[in-house]
Order: C-alpha cells, then structure tokens, then sequence
C-alpha cells in the first residue's frame, strides 16, 4: 500500500473518533450520513447520495474550486460528481465539527491528478501529461435539515495554503483503485438507516 492508497484508507477516521464522543441522536445521523457520502461520491454512488433519506429535494451546492460555481438541484449535483470522477480525492488533517444545524470541517484536500485537469483550476505545471499530488486548506461548510439530510455544500479554498507536487508514475493511484477502497469501507458502516426526525 503507498501513502496515497493510505491517506484514502485513513480519510474518514476523524469523523469516527467524533462519532465515539457524541451522543447527540441528531448529530450522530449528520456524521453518520457525511462519513457515507464520502464512501458513496469515492465509489461513484452519486444516485444514492441523492437518494431521499440522503439529500433535501433541492440542494444548492456552493463551489469555490477555481472559477466559483453554483449548483442546484440533484441532477446539477449528479454532473457535478460525475466531472469530478476523473481524479481522486481525498482528505486528512480535518478539524470538524457538528451542531444542530450542521456540520463545519477545516481539513486538507488533496487532489492526484494530471496536469492537463490541474490547468482547469488554474494551477501551472511543467509537465501536463504528468501526475501531480495537489493539496490546499479548504473549509467544508455542509448544512442539513431537521431529518439529517444534506441541504447542500459550501467549500471555501484558502488558496494561500496550495502545494504542488510531481508524483512518480509506480504512486499513482487510478480513480478505480480509489473506488474499490471506498467500496471496502463503505462495506465496514454500520447499516444505514433512516434518519430521526426531530433534534434531541
């Protein structure tokens, strides 16, 4: 296993040590459902992402991945996780935290992709046609309704924070191999269940 394959392995365990200190009905089913989100969006599940227990019936999603973007309704957010499909993802160093309304996540984001994808989002490269490991600070802002479904995504770049890396070829990671380690944790979860109605 490379420290790719690892950071991917590793990219949900801080949401399981706050799930071990929280009692909160509420606030458990707001982890519980972001921790399957991640393993769902990195094993290409984006139709149960949407799924009713899932999401709100409108989302609006808030992008501030090279030019802003906004994004509403299930449909734009199905495109939205498809486009981001070509790369992989994933995140570590998190500072999260849940509340009634929500859940906030200051964490590192990596990318590992090609220079041609990293052009998109504005970042300059030697070579296009080699993978680079991308990584900046982000802030995840996710609100959730009163049933514990996501109502949308706020990602905030501090652009400030960016780091570009060449990685060798034998490190990198395909978008498939990253969907079958997301696959093997998502078969980890606890079964999913509907989520309580009202906050406790």
């Amino acid at each position: 296993m490379n420290r790719f394959e690892q950071g991917i392995y590793q990219c949900t365990e801080p949401v399981a040590k706050l799930l071990e200190v929280t009692d909160n009905p509420h606030h458990r089913a707001i982890l519980e459902n972001y921790r399957r989100h991640i393993h769902l969006e990195g094993s290409g599940q984006y139709e149960l992402i949407v799924a009713p227990d899932m999401m709100v019936d409108e989302p609006v999603y808030r992008i501030n991945w090279g030019v802003p973007t906004v994004i509403r309704g299930k449909q734009g957010v199905i495109e939205f996780y498809r486009s981001a499909a070509r790369y992989v993802m994933w995140n570590s160093d998190d500072r999260i935290a849940v509340a009634d309304w929500g859940l906030c996540d200051e964490l590192t984001f990596h990318f590992l992709t090609t220079g041609h994808i990293l052009e998109e989002f504005g970042v300059e490269v030697d070579d296009k046609d080699a993978y680079y490991h991308y990584t900046t600070r982000q802030a995840f802002v996710w609100p959730y309704d009163e049933q514990a479904r996501l109502i949308g995504e706020h990602l905030y770049v501090d652009g400030t924070s960016a780091q570009v890396h060449k990685v060798d070829m034998e490190e990198v990671v395909t978008p498939e191999r990253a969907a079958e380690i997301h696959l093997e944790l998502l078969r980890r979860l606890p079964p999913h269940a509907a989520s309580p109605k009202t906050t406790s």
